[in-house]
């Protein structure tokens, strides 16, 4: 019964049952949602045996507690280990652009997909991520540097289409009004393809913008990297990709990682050129960042240049990810990996 994950109308009902006035809940979420509070001693206006009969009863507000945080000396990202109320490990990296700072969050603790090229995956998956505990990871850094987050991207450690009705509750509570009220296109959720929840997900019409982790040109070459690619096609995925935009209009990203010698040559730029011809999307390309336990190397910086000239001649619509917090390992999974092995 984690009361941070509940609806304001979820909350009412809960003081109901509990024989307390209605007008509670509306206190209890402000504390946790616009408040941002993390205990019940900074809940100033709640009387003391609300509090007692609701941690009596088993009532939680599961959040995060910071396990470490490095700031990079070159552009100011900052990287956090969280750890969870059971001792599981995540991380989230706080960036700062000229529009606003963006939070990347992690929507599962470890994960089960397999991508080649990734570091979350090498331990496995284990849990899913509690709607409280994503949106404490955006609370806590809003919190700790006192400064608005104003963009979200769910592409930390996990697969959020593996936790999917947990993820669909975390939207609707971090882009409501009544709490932290993101705006839902500056929220960006990251996909492997799980092709199903993509036509579900299409279905609740939201307007967030769905990026879509492709990093091949064919299926042959996808199934080498992501084996999520024996499941699901490249036509499939391609298909409720066009299913996704009919029903949201919303432009896809999709991301593409370079691998040297494995998928940036300029026959495969031509070869996704030809995939993603007539479709209204955005290719973002990401330099691979090379992992200890793999043999993975990133390309050259002129191999990057001539496959996005490749792509724009074709009027793909293309950028370089720009690379932040590289002096303090900000890519997903290296620093969770670390001090998991640390620990052990």
């Amino acid at each position: 019964m984690d009361l941070k994950s509940m609806t304001l109308e979820e909350l009412e009902e809960c003081m109901v049952s509990l024989q307390e006035p209605k007008f509670r809940a509306k206190q209890l979420y402000e504390w946790m949602h616009r408040h941002l509070a993390f205990s019940w001693d900074e809940m100033g206006n709640l009387p003391k045996k609300l509090k007692e009969k609701l941690q009596n009863q088993g009532y939680v507000m599961h959040g995060v507690k910071k396990a470490d945080c490095f700031i990079s000396k070159l552009d100011g990202t900052r990287k956090y280990l969280f750890e969870l109320y059971d001792g599981n490990i995540i991380e989230s990296v706080l960036m700062k652009y000229k529009h606003g700072n963006s939070v990347c969050i992690s929507s599962q603790a470890g994960c089960r997909m397999g991508c080649k090229f990734c570091a979350s995956t090498l331990g496995g998956l284990d849990r899913n991520l509690e709607p409280s505990e994503m949106l404490s990871q955006i609370y806590f850094i809003q919190k700790d540097t006192g400064e608005r987050v104003s963009n979200v991207v769910m592409m930390g450690t996990g697969e959020p289409m593996d936790n999917y009705e947990n993820v669909l509750r975390f939207l609707e509570l971090i882009t409501s009004e009544k709490g932290l009220h993101i705006s839902q296109r500056n929220v960006t959720i990251s996909t492997c393809g799980i092709v199903p929840k993509i036509r579900d997900l299409a279905q609740e019409h939201l307007q967030i913008t769905l990026a879509i982790s492709l990093h091949a040109p064919n299926d042959e070459k996808r199934r080498e990297l992501m084996p999520i690619a024996k499941k699901y096609s490249m036509e499939e995925l391609l298909d409720a990709c066009r299913y996704y935009f009919h029903e949201t209009r919303r432009r896809m990203t999709f991301e593409y990682s370079l691998v040297a010698g494995v998928n940036d040559q300029p026959e495969n730029a031509r070869e996704l050129c030809g995939r993603l011809k007539g479709f209204p999307c955005h290719v973002n390309l990401i330099p691979v960042n090379p992992i200890k336990e793999r043999n993975y190397r990133q390309s050259l910086p002129e191999s990057i240049m001539e496959f996005k000239k490749i792509l724009e001649k074709n009027c793909v619509n293309v950028t370089i990810r720009r690379e932040m917090g590289a002096d303090i390992n900000a890519a997903c999974g290296q620093l969770r990996r670390t001090k998991l092995q640390s620990v052990k």
